[in-house]
């Protein structure tokens, strides 16, 4: 396995910009745009090389690995206690708890 493949290669269509968009987040900011997705994808792994070549160049660490990446299904969310008291009284409404509630809630916004 090459280093530049332990990092996520994301090509997804812009409507804002019309093309193709090519990006690795927590590597590169920015990313490579174009109106063929699999170039935009191919010239992202190129970037993504040189990027990584650049790191170890400048004998800097590598930020840590964004591919395969295993996630628990819980993290923590911090909200002001007027949107918890909001959310907790839809949620009582709906029949549902606070956690059934938000994760609907955040299902339907992704």
């Amino acid at each position: 396995m090459r280093p530049s493949d332990k990092f996520l290669k994301i090509v997804e269509w812009s409507e804002e910009d019309g093309c193709y968009v090519g990006t690795c987040p927590g590597l590169i900011y920015g990313g490579v745009h174009g109106p063929n997705e699999s170039e935009v994808y191919q010239e992202l792994c190129q970037a993504v090389a040189e990027a990584v070549e650049l790191y170890v160049a400048d004998n800097k660490p590598l930020p840590p690995g964004t591919a395969n990446r295993t996630y628990s299904g819980r993290f923590v969310l911090r909200v002001d206690q007027e949107l918890h008291k909001r959310l907790a009284i839809r949620a009582i409404r709906n029949g549902e708890s606070l956690n059934s509630y938000c994760q609907k809630i955040l299902k339907d916004a992704v």
